[in-house]
């Protein structure tokens, strides 16, 4: 007995007409058109207001980006600001040093968890103006007060965000180093250490914001050279252009810097998002 199958109905379907959607703008690009466009408002309203005063108090944006120009191409502004990074960067070689320790021994112990606690948030929530004033009258003026108040600030955050990312490790994969009868060099560089690298990341990050500022300060007090003393300077002669003209290169050599390690955060961690 033969049974007959019927070929399946290969008609084609009728194709569905694609809806074309206009393409919409990256969100990033819209991000930085309306940062520009609040910028520009900003430098408008500035401009207004200084040609409504008319007064040397407050200078024009046009005064204040042509000192802008001449501080760079003088050479001061390289000069002052490599003498605030590097302090800057002394500064964070001692937070990490101590970060680490002391992140590393609250992650892996309630005890100096609770010991901890207390002095890193009295730390992490100091005035910078305190800062300022204790690195003057203790270090006097040079380059050791803004280098201590620097790893002073940035310590707290490297250290509660080392102490996380140990909290962060699974209690099974310790188990199982210690079955297979691991040491302990082979836990830390394999377990810990990439356990680590985006906690303490993010410490660097929100660490060096904090401790640029407080820095900067502490240069306003006392110090010879940075930003922060050319500041000062400016102040102290009374030059509003000059002291503007500082105060804007400080905050785009902040921005850069800011979204520098956030650029190198997303392309060295990029894998957390693809996990997610």
């Amino acid at each position: 007995m033969t049974q007959t199958v019927s070929p399946p109905d290969a008609r084609p379907e009728p194709a569905r007409s694609a809806s074309r959607r206009p393409a919409r703008t990256p969100l990033s690009h819209r991000r930085w058109l309306v940062s520009g466009l609040a910028l520009v408002v900003a430098v408008g309203a500035w401009a207004a207001l200084a040609q409504w005063v008319d007064d040397p108090i407050l200078p024009r944006p046009s005064a204040v980006a042509h000192q802008v120009i001449e501080i760079v191409a003088s050479g001061e502004a390289v000069t002052n600001f490599a003498a605030s990074i590097g302090k800057i960067a002394a500064g964070f070689a001692i937070a990490m040093a101590g970060g680490l320790v002391v992140g590393f021994l609250m992650g892996r112990s309630r005890f100096m968890s609770a010991y901890f606690s207390l002095p890193l948030f009295v730390l992490g929530n100091m005035p910078g103006l305190t800062y300022a004033v204790f690195g003057l009258l203790i270090f006097g003026v040079g380059a050791g007060g803004p280098i201590v108040v620097s790893a002073l600030v940035a310590l707290p955050f490297i250290a509660m965000n080392v102490a996380e990312g140990v909290r962060s490790v699974d209690g099974r994969l310790l188990s199982m180093c210690q079955a297979f009868e691991r040491s302990r060099t082979d836990v830390l560089r394999h377990l810990y250490l990439p356990a680590l690298t985006t906690f303490v990341f993010a410490g660097v990050r929100y660490g060096f914001a904090m401790a640029w500022k407080v820095e900067a300060l502490t240069e306003v007090f006392g110090a010879s050279s940075g930003v922060g003393f050319m500041i000062r300077k400016a102040y102290q002669e009374f030059h509003v252009a000059d002291m503007l003209a500082w105060t804007t290169l400080f905050i785009v050599a902040m921005v850069l810097i800011e979204r520098g390690l956030a650029h190198l955060e997303n392309r060295f961690f990029a894998w957390r998002k693809e996990i997610a």
